[in-house]
């Protein structure tokens, strides 16, 4: 891979991940409600996420200096997710304030099988101004590594993307939730990671299985850009620029809670692309990693030691 010549200086963080911070609201449920159905639940409780945060919680918790850049409200909400990236050791001293737009939020649904559903409310992360991002990122000093997700507008991602990777840095994308985009953001990506669900909504073509991902690989790769397609239990694809396939087949588990398995993922594959990993053996480590931790309970997975993992 091609990068531009780093300063001689050494970085201060290894990961920095820009994207959104919610707080979850976590409802455990026999099944998700149909249409018009009022569903009984048995318990409930708050659970700080994003996908920006989660991911950069597991980065850190993978031994990788981590840094978020990010946007909260200024009300509980917000309070309640800058403490949790203090308890995770992620710098946040470019988490900025709203005055005026509400903390995102989330409400998730816990099936007994381990699925789940949720509904977002952004809020203040799409408050998040593209100038001010990449004031963050400078101010900051750089990383190895920059993570990107979905849930903050393409514009403030394409210009921290195309900023970061003339720096050095590699541009990893969780394509989550999935939509349309541009491509010339996906021409400064250099990690493009998604589910089956993204990969048949990018790919234009249905995505259940391994069979499947390989056929869809040629519309989601290009010269400058690899691809991870994950199917959960059925394990994952990952397809180098040059064409190269390699199946990881996941290890059977007995799931317990499948809630964070993508963003453990991601911050588990980013920290080790920073720690100097090939992208192949922080793509198997990332997989282990997530079968693990979809093995533990929602209060497991908050003192688990998955550096170890």
């Amino acid at each position: 891979m091609s990068k531009a010549k780093r300063s001689m200086n050494p970085l201060t963080f290894d990961v920095v991940v820009c994207g959104s911070l919610h707080l979850d609201i976590m409802v455990h449920a026999h099944h998700l409600p149909r249409s018009d159905e009022t569903a009984i639940g048995s318990e409930w409780g708050y659970k700080c996420g994003g996908k920006g945060r989660n991911q950069a919680e597991m980065a850190a918790r993978m031994g990788a200096r981590t840094a978020m850049i990010g946007r909260i409200g200024n009300d509980d909400f917000g309070l309640r997710l800058t403490e949790s990236l203090d308890r995770s050791g992620v710098d946040r001293s470019h988490v900025s304030v709203d005055p005026i737009a509400g903390s995102g939020m989330s409400v998730a649904i816990l099936e007994t099988s381990g699925n789940y559903g949720a509904v977002i409310v952004s809020g203040s992360n799409l408050k998040l101004d593209p100038y001010d991002a990449c004031q963050s990122w400078a101010l900051l000093g750089g990383a190895k590594v920059l993570i990107l997700q979905n849930e903050v507008p393409e514009s403030l991602n394409a210009a921290l993307a195309r900023l970061a990777r003339k720096q050095g840095a590699t541009v990893v994308l969780n394509a989550a939730p999935a939509r349309p985009m541009a491509s010339e953001f996906l021409e400064q990506i250099d990690i493009l990671v998604v589910n089956r669900v993204e990969a048949a909504m990018l790919a234009g073509i249905a995505v259940d299985n391994l069979a499947d991902a390989s056929r869809a690989a040629p519309r989601l790769r290009s010269a400058t850009r690899d691809v991870i397609i994950t199917l959960g239990g059925d394990g994952l694809l990952l397809i180098l620029r040059d064409g190269t396939e390699i199946e990881v087949l996941a290890e059977k588990v007995k799931v317990v809670s499948s809630h964070g398995a993508g963003d453990s993922f991601i911050g588990a594959l980013s920290a080790k692309l920073a720690s100097g990993a090939t992208l192949e053996s922080a793509t198997r480590h990332a997989s282990r990693l997530a079968g693990y931790f979809v093995s533990l309970s929602e209060v497991e997975k908050e003192t688990a030691d998955l550096a170890s993992c």
